[in-house]
């Protein structure tokens, strides 16, 4: 069975008719063709699905779209400003390094804005901890630690204007 699933996405209204046991991430990045979402285990341990769901980051692979109904949905395609300009988070992790092959950079960088937007001044190890749950295979976490430093200490890092 089908059902119609209405949604505000980086800023959009947007709607899709998905089986009643589609994923958020499926009608993100399948239906509404925004792929900078990824999938990474489809077990909510890695966090590359994380998105933004009426302000909180969520890992999308552990929601069903239709439990999104109305809401109002960020993924990373939203987080740059309309002029092209990255987002305070984004321009840190490409100042600091914060990424090598970039699977879980965009699930990183949504965690990283939501965490920094409840904790504006971390500590390293607050950043750490607040990883926890984002999986990342190539880096270490050292960069990206050091980018999540530097843009907490920009105002705007934890918000999203979309």
């Amino acid at each position: 069975m089908t059902i119609k699933v209405s949604i505000k996405i980086n800023g959009k209204p947007a709607s899709a008719e998905v089986e009643e046991r589609t994923l958020l991430v499926t009608l993100i990045r399948e239906h509404l063709h925004l792929t900078g979402t990824h999938v990474g285990c489809d077990t909510a341990q890695c966090g590359a699905c994380t998105v933004h769901m009426d302000g909180r980051a969520i890992k999308s692979c552990n929601i069903l779209a239709m439990q999104a109904e109305g809401a109002s949905i960020t993924t990373i395609e939203g987080v740059a400003h309309a002029d092209g300009t990255l987002h305070p988070m984004q321009q840190a992790f490409h100042e600091h390094h914060g990424l090598q092959c970039g699977f879980c950079t965009p699930g990183m960088v949504m965690s990283a804005i939501d965490f920094v937007r409840n904790h504006p001044d971390p500590s390293e190890q607050d950043i750490r901890e607040g990883l926890d749950g984002n999986l990342c295979r190539c880096t270490g976490y050292h960069n990206i630690v050091k980018a999540i430093q530097a843009a907490a200490a920009n105002p705007a890092a934890g918000l999203i204007t979309a």
